[in-house]
């Protein structure tokens, strides 16, 4: 298995490529993905990306005909090593920037320990870090948080 550094850079050459790739040439239309906002510790469990882009609440791209649900579940293990235990869906919303997205939102529970992936480091944010460093595409969810206090 490569080292941890090379895998993080393999992501930032992937990650970056694709950003401008499909803002460019967006031939599928709008991306589909799901993300979850899990609370922990008195903050957002959130992944610290490998590529530069800043803070982002776990989450991805669906597969073909993937429900949401299935695709956060998926995603949080994946990125995170949690397993989500109750997922509740808050709210979908559209974004054009950085490319044509869709996300599902979901309010979730998990349980497990912490496991980095390739995509970044997995760690516990405060509201006031997301409001300095989410990403851009997320910024709709920050504003969720921010309107239910």
């Amino acid at each position: 298995m490569p080292d941890p550094s090379f895998r993080s850079r393999l992501f930032w050459l992937y990650s970056r490529v694709a950003h401008a790739l499909y803002c460019r040439f967006p031939i599928f239309g709008a991306i589909r993905g799901a993300v979850a906002v899990i609370r922990r510790d008195g903050g957002f469990v959130v992944i610290e990306r490998n590529d530069g882009y800043g803070l982002g609440f776990p989450g991805g791209i669906a597969h073909f005909h993937e429900p949401p649900e299935n695709t956060v579940r998926r995603e949080v293990h994946e990125e995170t090593g949690l397993t989500i235990t109750h997922a509740d869906h808050k709210f979908r919303f559209r974004a054009e920037e950085p490319f044509p997205n869709i996300t599902d939102v979901f309010e979730a529970t998990a349980d497990g320990e912490f496991h980095s992936s390739w995509e970044g480091t997995v760690r516990v944010a405060t509201l006031s870090e997301l409001q300095q460093h989410l990403v851009t595409q997320q910024r709709p969810i920050l504003e969720y948080l921010l309107s239910s206090r």
